[in-house]
């Protein structure tokens, strides 16, 4: 894939069917932040600043890019792994400007 399929894909993903399918990524990523945190809580020793222990919907998606990254990073990419990469840092350049 070139460059431009890779944006013009992830465009298409986080533009498209994906939000009607699982909610806005704002949403989603919210409810994953929620979930994480609790589990990072779970397993580790609560920290004395709550905000240490309290994800925010951009962190997901930072740490789902991180996700796709480690993919790349094992040598048995897929495309996709690209266009998600490109779709989470859109959605999360998104969020952190409306912060």
């Amino acid at each position: 894939m070139k460059r431009p399929e890779i944006l013009d894909t992830a465009k298409a993903c986080v533009c498209g069917d994906r939000e009607q399918d699982y909610g806005s990524p704002e949403h989603n990523f919210e409810t994953i932040a929620v979930l994480w945190s609790a589990y990072i809580r779970a397993i580790r020793p609560k920290s004395k600043d709550w905000a240490f222990n309290e994800l925010k919907p951009k962190d997901v998606a930072a740490m789902l890019a991180l996700l796709k990254i480690a993919r790349i990073g094992s040598g048995h990419a897929k495309a996709d792994n690209w266009v998600d990469l490109a779709g989470y840092a859109a959605c999360g350049g998104e969020i952190e400007t409306e912060e």
